[in-house]
């Protein structure tokens, strides 16, 4: 069970005046449209680093950045205080960036990789498939993983051409020495196809569902 959870990604929910659970798709636009993201972006940051600190903790999380975040020199600065704050390794660190972002703030988006790079973090580039140049942009991106987009992923045992979409991004990180991770993987069927393509990880409710992170201490024993 501790070996399952060594990798997580972190979700953000909210919690409404009523104490309702408020899902991304109802506050992320409006984060977005008062230019509210980067502030978000630093509060999940801290927030996540303190939670590192427990010993249940799991090895390595993947945290997502907004695309605004990607010039954010300040943030990079930031980033680097609150790991020394909290202590942590870098290397558990994983920060997601969604292929979208990554190609409209290009130059920024290479230059904010390198320098987080540079002290241990990794890169995932988020829902890869679903951009019209994927191929041709990975070239400049030093990213550690593929997130092979969902809407491939959730239909290949039907679909031969989302199978073979599948097969085809896993082929070519395999030949950059990008790991691959196939997102919305419901069901061992899935599961099982991903293995025989030589998928190295794998993400949705068939691996495990989302849960709070107060949850780990019980989780990870």
């Amino acid at each position: 069970q501790a070996d399952a959870l060594s990798h997580v990604e972190i979700l953000l929910r909210m919690r409404d005046e009523t104490g309702d659970m408020v899902p991304p798709g109802q506050f992320i636009p409006a984060a977005e449209r008062y230019k509210l993201m980067g502030l978000v972006d630093r509060w999940v940051i801290d927030n996540t680093l303190a939670a590192l600190r427990e010993p249940t903790a799991p090895r390595r999380v993947a945290i997502n950045l907004s695309g605004t975040s990607l010039g954010d020199e300040q943030l990079l600065e930031y980033i680097r205080e609150r790991l020394e704050h909290h202590g942590i390794d870098a290397t558990r660190l994983t920060f997601e960036i969604t292929e979208t972002a990554a190609i409209t703030h290009l130059a920024r988006a290479i230059h904010f990789i390198g320098e987080l790079k540079k002290i241990g973090c990794r890169f995932a580039l988020d829902d890869f498939g679903s951009g019209l140049s994927s191929f041709t942009y990975l070239k400049n991106l030093p990213v550690d993983y593929l997130k092979i987009d969902g809407s491939f992923v959730k239909d290949l045992i039907d679909d031969p051409i989302d199978l073979a979409m599948v097969d085809a991004i896993n082929r070519v990180g395999r030949v950059m020495g990008i790991r691959t991770i196939a997102e919305f993987v419901e069901n061992d069927a899935i599961k099982a196809r991903l293995v025989e393509l030589g998928v190295d990880y794998a993400q949705g409710y068939g691996i495990a569902r989302p849960a709070p992170l107060s949850e780990w201490r019980e989780e990870c024993v």
